[in-house]
């Protein structure tokens, strides 16, 4: 069991939703913060039938409860299962004065079919695979190769889950509820994610490996980012700035194991191009758990000019934090050149290399140098704030 840093508390007359990706620690989380709270999982078939046929049963079942259970914030689970029942939320919210956690892994099927979103009247939280801070005695390598979903980190047989939830993701996300038609298409999609993960995103490519056009192609990304398996990441760029290569995104699924598992690329040491490559998406992870959970709006780009200089990663809307991640343990000038291009041009607060170095150490010229446990440190302590 793990402390997680996400610790959802509702005020008086004030509900949420709680999205994540499958298997991420959600319903262990809710039961932890809301122990004698009641709730209805749609995981489970009964139910799910029941209120899908007749979602004001949500109603009558609520309004049974003693006073009480009903003063404490009800969880529903998986609500994207059975849209309607957010109307029967909302009335119950209005009418009743109850709280509610409405918890899922996916809002596609909601905003896409005009549901009732409760209006503002719900704060959002989200919750994300396990960070660093969350996890005693980190182990790094092992973090790389199984992931951070918590079952996986902790499991006996971990390339055996990654693989069956990768596909318990196309069937019951994806295929289950009607997300695509095409059915054969995605799958082919969905393996061809192994050539695209963390690189420029070529969606002609994908369409002709697929059978499919550009704009299905858009699409399924979207699929994917909607059900939250992966995030883009977009190029950073001003009016002033030097020609940009490309204004084409960044692609990483949402956790490093499972992108070790599709694309086949799994680091056995710390080190060597493989560790690099997972070093980065491991680290992009961490800022994008440390801005959720902070409540931080600053977005996370890539910096990259026609020249091929790039910064990994450009935190804050003018650019005010420039991280480059070098898997290597002795990071060499040549490895600065696309920071310090990027600090003449943009003149960042923070210009940071995070590598597998042994100490921190600063340049003459003031970049910082710093081992990835340094960073995470001082990521977490909000040194770049």
């Amino acid at each position: 069991m793990y402390e997680r840093i996400l610790r959802p508390d509702l005020p008086a007359g004030q509900s949420a939703f709680l999205w994540g990706p499958r298997k991420t620690g959600k319903t262990t989380l809710l039961r932890q913060r809301f122990p004698h709270s009641a709730r209805f999982d749609l995981l489970d078939t009964r139910l799910l039938l029941e209120f899908t046929r007749a979602p004001w049963r949500l109603t009558e079942r609520v309004r049974a409860l003693d006073p009480a259970t009903r003063a404490r914030p009800i969880v529903l689970d998986e609500v994207q299962k059975v849209p309607a029942l957010l109307d029967e939320v909302h009335r119950l919210i209005e009418e009743d004065g109850l709280r509610f956690i409405l918890c899922g892994s996916s809002a596609r099927k909601l905003r896409r079919g005009g549901v009732n979103l409760l209006g503002g009247r719900a704060w959002r939280f989200e919750l994300h695979p396990l960070t660093s801070r969350e996890i005693p005695d980190f182990d790094l390598l092992r973090a790389l190769r199984r992931g951070l979903i918590p079952q996986h980190y902790d499991a006996r047989h971990p390339r055996r889950a990654l693989r069956a939830y990768l596909d318990d993701y196309l069937r019951e996300e994806v295929f289950a509820e009607g997300l695509t038609r095409n059915a054969p298409a995605f799958s082919r999609f969905f393996e061809a994610l192994a050539f695209s993960h963390g690189e420029l995103v070529n969606y002609s490519r994908l369409a002709r490996d697929c059978g499919v056009t550009s704009k299905t192609a858009r699409e399924y990304f979207r699929i994917l980012v909607d059900t939250l398996l992966g995030l883009f990441v977009e190029p950073f760029r001003r009016r002033r700035s030097r020609a940009i290569l490309t204004r084409t995104p960044r692609f990483y699924v949402f956790d490093v194991g499972l992108a070790g598992e599709l694309t086949h690329r799994r680091p056995d040491r710390l080190a060597g191009e493989v560790f690099g490559r997972a070093l980065e998406h491991f680290i992009l992870m961490e800022l994008v758990a440390y801005r959720s959970y902070r409540e931080r709006a600053f977005p996370i780009r890539f910096w990259r000019t026609k020249t091929g200089l790039e910064c990994d990663f450009v935190l804050g809307r003018d650019g005010s934090t420039a991280i480059e991640v070098k898997g290597t343990s002795a990071v060499r000038s040549r490895d600065l050149r696309g920071l310090r291009a990027f600090r003449e041009e943009h003149s960042p607060r923070h210009a940071v290399v995070v590598s597998n170095e042994p100490a921190p150490r600063r340049t003459d010229d003031r970049l910082w140098i710093l081992p990835w446990r340094d960073f995470l440190d001082r990521l977490w302590s909000d040194a770049f704030s």
